[in-house]
């Protein structure tokens, strides 16, 4: 095993200077299959956005991000974790998924604040949208939904909670006990 320590190992080279003749694709980063890819071609092609298209038709001011984009983003968070407009924004900018449904695009967290408060009935009806379009897919089974309300009394009284001293005395049981 002598020659062992001897023999030199080779390494690929980690190079982060290097630079990248044609930039990657952002979609080429996300694997094919991703709910990511999933998410941006259903909201582009197969849902009904009129309620959110007929809207947005202010002149003044920046041009807005285009609605449909918004609308991906909003799904594709849903679908994924982050809910808080801040939290979407950050991940428009770190994360590769959220990228590909954006387009790179990264709006402000203000603006994915205002556009849901601006569209939040038409983006509740998109979820009843979304359901029956996985339902035709054979993706889920659409049935009832029972929401079960029992309150029951608690043990956790202001008579069954233990004093200092109390405490001191339960240890010394439980010590005993061992």
């Amino acid at each position: 095993m002598w020659f062992l320590c001897c023999m030199a190992t080779t390494v690929t080279s980690w190079d982060v200077d290097q630079l990248v003749l044609r930039p990657p694709s952002i979609q080429e980063l996300v694997p094919t299959g991703h709910l990511a890819h999933f998410v941006r071609d259903l909201v582009r092609d197969s849902l009904d956005l009129s309620a959110i298209l007929k809207t947005d038709t202010e002149d003044r001011g920046f041009p807005p991000d285009d609605p449909v984009m918004m609308t991906a983003l909003l799904r594709s968070a849903d679908g994924q974790g982050p809910s808080a407009s801040r939290r979407i924004a950050k991940a428009c900018e770190e994360r590769v998924d959220v990228m590909a449904v954006t387009a790179r695009q990264a709006p402000d967290f203000r603006t994915v604040s205002d556009f849901r408060k601006r569209h939040l009935t038409a983006l509740g009806e998109l979820v009843t949208q979304v359901l029956k379009f996985c339902q035709k897919a054979g993706l889920v089974t659409l049935g009832h939904v029972a929401l079960e309300g029992t309150k029951l009394k608690a043990n956790a009284s202001k008579h069954k909670a233990m004093s200092y001293g109390r405490m001191q005395q339960a240890e010394a049981d439980l010590t005993a006990t061992v």
